[in-house]
């Protein structure tokens, strides 16, 4: 969410912006949100002067009792009196008309970097570094679903019956391999200074519409029944809300912490997910990154961020290049956003593992997490997200880049340690 100070004077630059995001009709909602904002001004002026006007005729009145005035005392509560019906209709006007200002203010796109692409979708996103030389073998790389099943890893049927589709099974040195994964991020970002965190698993709907868009709400977050609670689709969620509603000093900042969570989304209007295989699934695990810094400070953490997550793989010798998100594949609430992609030589092609976010000043303008100096005075921190890595569709990649020509799966050196010192996985 942008500043309504920002939008008043710069009504057309914020139009230029949903332009650019090819959302041509939020362009009707700047006008609305000026008019509203003007109206909700001056309904709360003239609220201020009958307030005050109150005020002094109320002493005014006590004055008149004192000197025996009291015709022109009644007189003057008569004033008051009209005067508050007035106020009264102006106190209810006040809530109404910011419901409508937040209303619109919420679903109007923050301004984006001027750094990011211009696109309509992700098919214009624009690859900009490649870490690693991609390989394909000269032996044929079955579907990800067949490596695992052939390793007694994988079992979906059963997951249907318990679940339904989009859910599974991981068994064995599968499972195992699963959590080793884990196990080894958290390791990593501790290792680079990150704080490591179990967050909660749901969070409250304030804290979802402080982090995310409506559009997104919709399409991902499950919501517990005659609660006021959702599951998380990422620990990101519960991460930034953290910090909900609080004053940091200064001298705190940055905030880097790392978090694991078990991640649960609808994936609403997703293709494919009666297919078999773990790419798009309802629940899966995930070790993620968050920073919490200065406005300044936030262009750095953004690279830093995401060069964590590209070191990560190439630790485990998994090719992966970079994806700068256009302005139209950016959600609403994102600055500037950068995909983490992994090859995969069986599709020949990468494929998306992770995803790096700088959300400016938005979610700490809806969570209202302010910045305090040493002078007292306040800010909005900027807030910024990264995906560590999320088995199981980290899995996939593991998977096709270790296979053997004879089944067998080799595991890199910084994973045998979580394996029991096994080098290898075999049918």
């Amino acid at each position: 969410m942008i500043d309504i100070k920002f939008l008043r004077e710069n009504p057309e630059v914020v139009k230029e912006n949903i332009r650019k995001k090819f959302q041509d009709s939020k362009l009707p909602l700047v006008d609305e949100v000026i008019a509203l904002d003007a109206e909700s001004r001056q309904v709360q002026q003239e609220a201020d002067d009958l307030r005050a006007s109150r005020n002094r005729i109320s002493k005014e009145i006590g004055a008149l009792m004192k000197e025996g005035k009291k015709e022109e005392a009644e007189a003057k509560k008569a004033e008051v009196a009209a005067n508050a019906k007035r106020l009264q209709e102006l106190e209810e006007k006040e809530p109404a008309l910011q419901e409508e200002i937040l209303k619109r203010m919420m679903v109007i796109p923050n301004i984006i970097d001027p750094s990011v692409p211009i696109g309509k979708d992700d098919t214009e996103n624009v690859e900009r570094e490649r870490f690693g030389e991609p390989v394909v073998p000269d032996f044929e790389i079955p579907y990800h679903s067949e490596i695992m099943e052939s390793l007694h890893g994988l079992d979906l049927d059963s997951a249907r019956r318990v679940a339904g589709n989009g859910f599974y099974y991981l068994m064995g040195d599968i499972a195992r391999l699963h959590s080793a994964v884990i196990s080894y991020a958290r390791d990593f970002m501790i290792d680079r200074g990150f704080t490591y965190c179990v967050p909660p698993f749901m969070i409250r709907s304030n804290v979802v519409t402080g982090v995310m868009s409506f559009a997104e709400m919709d399409a991902m977050m499950y919501k517990i029944e005659g609660e006021d609670l959702y599951l998380i689709g990422t620990s990101e969620r519960s991460m930034i809300g953290k910090f909900i509603d609080q004053i940091i000093p200064e001298s705190e900042l940055p905030k880097t912490l790392t978090s694991y969570s078990p991640c649960f989304r609808k994936e609403k209007g997703a293709h494919g997910i009666e297919e078999r295989g773990v790419y798009r699934i309802h629940q899966f695990e995930k070790q993620e990154m968050i920073v919490v810094c200065k406005p300044e400070e936030s262009p750095m953490w953004f690279d830093k961020l995401w060069k964590n997550t590209v070191d990560l793989f190439r630790s485990m010798d998994i090719p992966v290049r970079t994806l700068e998100c256009c302005s139209g594949d950016l959600a609403d609430l994102k600055v500037k956003s950068v995909d983490v992609e992994a090859w995969s030589p069986r599709q020949k092609k990468y494929f998306e593992v992770g995803s790096c976010s700088n959300l400016g000043d938005a979610q700490a303008r809806r969570l209202k997490i302010r910045v305090e100096k040493d002078d007292k005075t306040k800010y909005l921190a900027h807030t910024l997200n990264n995906t560590v890595v999320a088995p199981p569709r980290m899995l996939i990649a593991f998977l096709e880049n270790n296979l053997q020509a004879d089944g067998s799966v080799k595991i890199p050196k910084v994973l045998q340690p979580y394996m029991g010192g096994k080098t290898e996985i075999r049918p």
